[in-house]
């Protein structure tokens, strides 16, 4: 008889943001005369950028001749995208990255997912809390988190670094020595961030521990202070302890077209084994490669016309993000965030429960949101708004959190 993966089974409930889907789904049935507004999901708004379109028409037009069709892509991803990102991302922070150390893939959600097969399962995980889900999840499913302990909404085997208002969100080291550790910086969803010398002292806490970073960048974009860095690889000594992700979704409005790619520098070892040949062995086996005309789509955005519209965008959210922070200060709440990330994260008022103040919402204003118990036990209290929406939406949905 066959059997199945049974870590799935510990798993608490759905995706944070399935239940999020079912319960807004349930209200829009039962009120169907009621206009809600997203602020929960982190999900784009705005259509891609003009230099973007061009390129996915001009490439697609290449799929329809047989002198410039193309089929699988070369396993790391096309060079003319790897060199972009090199040139663009890195060399231009100072940073000297080998094409051969990007792989490129449909997204960092992906690769955050498939990261830990190339672990041991008796690697101990350490995260920020409140974390982005994925990071924990993926790692349940491959049995690295223990037992789920339903009265403290957290795992046996999982090292939880609290963030929160009064370390001003960002982590401490742990009293537990982890093998891996999990950085989202700037932070979904807290929207906090690290300085250089902050993560450069993490850098030498995973050196000093022979432990590995795995850093998510998603939202490097949207950093706007000058003491905050958009690399690890920015930190001495971050190749030999340091995985770095990074997405198109939110620099380049890509959420529905797939495309992103994670770096692993041959410096960084397990002993004699470099990480980068695991990492290619496994996306040479289980991935085929994001399609050409999106790959053609990211070196767009790295054209000149490309960086000053997509840029725009970035401005226009966080224009949002304005408004939002500002909006909620005035009504007395407590903010953080929304400065060098796209997310607002608001203390509850007057106690209320992470879910009770997602119902209230819901209820009196039509207005969806993120309730912060889904992103870890330090999580519950707060609650997370994403500036992705439309300007006229978030004003509207700002309004109607007034008159509640």
């Amino acid at each position: 008889m066959f059997k199945i993966n049974d870590n799935y089974l510990k798993l608490p409930g759905s995706y944070l943001f399935s239940t999020i889907a079912k319960k807004v789904a349930a209200y829009k049935e039962a009120n169907p005369d009621k206009e809600v507004i997203s602020l929960g999901i982190g999900d784009v708004t705005q259509p891609l950028a003009p230099a973007v379109i061009e390129a996915l028409h001009k490439a697609v037009d290449e799929m329809s001749v047989a002198e410039t069709f193309r089929g699988y892509a070369p396993d790391l991803g096309y060079e003319f995208l790897r060199r972009a990102i090199v040139d663009n991302d890195y060399k231009t922070r100072g940073v000297d990255l080998a094409l051969d150390e990007i792989f490129i893939s449909d997204g960092a959600k992906s690769d955050s997912g498939n990261i830990v097969e190339i672990f041991s399962t008796d690697n101990k995980i350490a995260v920020t809390d409140p974390v982005y889900p994925v990071y924990i999840d993926s790692n349940a499913m491959a049995g690295k988190t223990g037992e789920y302990l339903q009265d403290k909404q957290a795992w046996s085997d999982v090292v939880y670094m609290p963030c929160t208002a009064e370390n001003n969100f960002t982590p401490d080291f742990p009293e537990q020595t982890p093998d891996i550790i999990y950085i989202c910086c700037p932070n979904n969803p807290t929207g906090t961030t690290l300085t250089k010398d902050a993560l450069q002292n993490w850098v030498n806490y995973a050196l000093e521990k022979k432990a590995v970073i795995i850093y998510d960048a998603a939202y490097e974009a949207y950093i706007s202070e000058e003491d905050v860095p958009h690399s690890i690889y920015e930190c001495d000594g971050a190749k030999e302890c340091a995985i770095e992700m990074r997405s198109f979704s939110k620099n380049a409005g890509f959420t529905g077209t797939r495309l992103g790619f994670t770096v692993i520098p041959k410096a960084l070892k397990c002993g004699d084994v470099e990480l980068n040949g695991l990492w290619a062995r496994r996306h040479g086996t289980k991935f085929n490669g994001a399609p050409y005309i999106i790959q053609r789509a990211g070196e767009a955005v790295y054209s000149a016309a490309g960086k000053e519209q997509t840029k725009a965008q970035i401005t226009y959210y966080m224009n949002n993000a304005k408004t939002i922070r500002e909006g909620l200060n005035s009504l007395g709440y407590k903010t953080y965030g929304g400065v060098n990330a796209p997310y607002i994260w608001l203390k509850t008022p007057d106690g209320v429960s992470s879910w009770d103040f997602f119902d209230m919402l819901l209820e009196k204003a039509n207005v969806v949101g993120t309730p912060g118990s889904g992103f870890g036990p330090s999580g519950e209290g707060y609650f997370r708004l994403t500036a992705f929406g439309s300007a006229e939406n978030t004003a509207k949905a700002i309004d109607r959190i007034k008159n509640i």
